[in-house]
């Protein structure tokens, strides 16, 4: 038969004769060696099972896609399923086949199997490619999917999954126990740090803290000696406690070698129930220990302030020690002055350009902005040009802002190059009063700057987003600035046309409010306001879609002209005066 090619049709369709067979062979094979012509198949949804006897995981997954597929079939579904074995022996894939109820492309054909590999960019095994009735693709997650849903993934459309996740979720809410969380289909175990397998059962009726951690994420390693000391102290004193680490870990050479140091359990490294447990607890930062109660409930989202600040005194997790960290936290805010967030012992300096110390009093009165950031940090770098100019904006007429750089670089040599790109100042390399900075202003991410001001309170921990929205109009940061700054950008956007014509685009473009965009014209990213196109998702800054050439019909009626106020045209830009 002519072979008409591997790959999609165009229109995001696979044609399952093409890619399952070859210019000689039209068949698919059963265990016991008969032929079942491919056109069998039509009609029917198709999975793709890459798998291996070799492979530990396969011979484990295997006979629950059996399970579930004799189920199906016995209900009438219309599921058949192809093997594309990865064995490397025919003896292996015959013996591995014969416990298979499905079809297989013959082992003898290496070539179309390889073919599929690369076709669906087959990472890893089990592998299960899941394709409609037309040849459409459903998901490459088909394990995933089988193991945490069952027969009840069927049809495995991506909006049925979807529905899925969020009734298992709601019902998981209601019904919340220790092994709803931590059990799954294949596994009802923990490890330990040598390897041990500890029953899941064998934690009920204790306090348990799920630790979600990145293992080789610094914040994590800073915390994890405090957490380790609060864990034996319990222990010692015998509380009925244990902590489950969450790991996002995905090197397990490095897991391996940081867990072995630890001394509580841990879910097994890339565990199916990690990302449930992600969603389920709408984790979006790193450290975090949940506390599930005795009864499997959870008393509290995260307690990793709480047990930096109070220790063992948290336990055990009571709204009484939550209200009282609180108070402390009050206390500490109305307290506050710039000395006592940065000196520390005998650190009682930053330091300059030249690696000058400069005293910590000498910035007392001062607007200060704390910029935690780092060189290896993709976003850092984008967001430092946008500091840099609205530092020097600011200090046009006074020096009334300085910016003290807090590096999570992970080096000298990173953190020298990074901080010779910068006009302010900077902590030392590695000093320890960065550690204690993240966690009072609870740093889960970068680039981060706080705005403190002439008194040394805190003003605002986002002052990044702040300049990345109004630039060096934000100063001093606060609420009330912020608010002016707003009126001021509105009223200024009713003078502009409403709607626009620009060469740069067919289409009529419409005064449009964005977070963040990129203009089309220049590619600079901007915030706020753009001229906008829906239909093209197009974009223009206001600077480049309003100027005052007339011919080229880039505005709007005469009343609409006045848009333009406020703007100096170089003849090919318009720019804010």
């Amino acid at each position: 038969m002519e072979n008409p090619g591997l790959g999609s049709n165009g229109d995001g369709k696979y044609d399952i004769g093409s890619i399952l067979c070859s210019p000689n062979r039209d068949f698919l094979i059963l265990n016991n060696g008969d032929k079942v012509n491919v056109d069998s198949l039509n009609g029917n949804i198709v999975g793709l099972y890459f798998s291996a006897s070799w492979c530990g995981p396969c011979p484990q997954f295997t006979p629950n896609l059996i399970e579930v597929y004799n189920e199906l079939i016995q209900l009438g579904k219309n599921l058949e399923i192809v093997f594309i074995s990865g064995d490397v022996d025919n003896e292996s894939f015959d013996l591995y086949f014969s416990k298979m109820p499905w079809h297989a492309i013959p082992f003898s054909d290496s070539e179309t199997r390889e073919q599929l590999d690369k076709l669906f960019s087959v990472k890893g095994i089990p592998h299960l490619v899941i394709l409609d009735e037309n040849g459409k693709l459903l998901t490459d997650e088909g394990v995933e999917i089988i193991q945490e849903h069952g027969v009840e993934g069927y049809p495995f459309v991506p909006q049925h999954i979807e529905k899925l996740k969020e009734l298992e979720d709601e019902e998981a809410k209601r019904n919340q126990s220790l092994k709803s969380l931590l059990v799954s289909r294949s596994r009802d175990y923990l490890i330990a740090p040598d390897g041990k397998k500890v029953p899941v059962a064998e934690l009920e009726g204790k306090t348990v803290g799920l630790y979600f951690v990145l293992l080789t994420y610094n914040e994590c390693l800073a915390f994890n000696p405090k957490l380790v000391e609060v864990y034996k102290t319990f222990k010692e004193e015998g509380e009925n406690f244990e902590i489950v680490m969450i790991p996002i870990d995905e090197d397990e050479p490095s897991f391996k070698k940081e867990f072995e140091k630890l001394p509580w359990l841990s879910l097994p490294l890339m565990d199916k129930c990690i990302e449930k447990l992600v969603r389920y607890f709408e984790f979006n930062s790193l450290p975090t220990v949940v506390v599930i109660g005795p009864d499997g409930k959870t008393l509290h989202s995260n307690v990793v302030e709480a047990i930096e600040e109070l220790g063992k005194k948290v336990y055990p997790f009571t709204s009484e020690i939550f209200a009282e960290l609180e108070e402390i936290e009050k206390a500490k805010r109305e307290a506050q002055t710039l000395e006592s967030i940065l000196v520390s012992n005998d650190c009682d300096f930053v330091i300059g350009k030249d690696g000058a110390k400069i005293p910590v009093s000498n910035l007392v009165g001062k607007n200060i902005l704390l910029y935690f950031s780092a060189h290896w940090c993709p976003p850092c770098r984008a967001f430092l040009p946008k500091l840099i100019q609205a530092y020097q904006q600011i200090n046009t007429n006074d020096n009334s802002l300085e910016v003290i750089f807090i590096s999570s670089d992970e080096d000298q040599e990173s953190f020298n190059e990074f901080f010779s790109t910068m006009p302010w100042l900077a902590l030392p390399f590695d000093d320890k009063r960065k550690q204690s900075l993240s966690r009072l202003f609870k740093v889960r991410g970068i680039p981060m700057v706080v705005a403190i001001d002439p008194k040394g309170k805190t003003v605002t921990t986002e002052a990044c987003e702040l300049i990345m929205y109004y630039g060096a109009e934000a100063f001093p940061f606060t609420a009330e600035r912020i608010e002016e700054v707003k009126t001021k950008n509105e009223k200024m956007a009713e003078k502009w046309p409403k709607k626009v014509k620009n060469e740069l685009h067919e289409h009529e473009l419409v005064l449009t409010k964005h977070d963040l965009y990129n203009c089309d014209g220049c590619g600079e990213e901007d915030r706020l306001w753009s001229y906008y196109c829906e239909d093209c998702d197009f974009d223009l800054h206001p600077k480049c879609a309003l100027n005052d050439d007339d011919d080229k019909g880039k505005k709007g009626e005469d009343e609409e002209k006045k848009g333009g106020e406020g703007w100096i045209c170089d003849g090919d830009k318009c720019f804010r005066e």
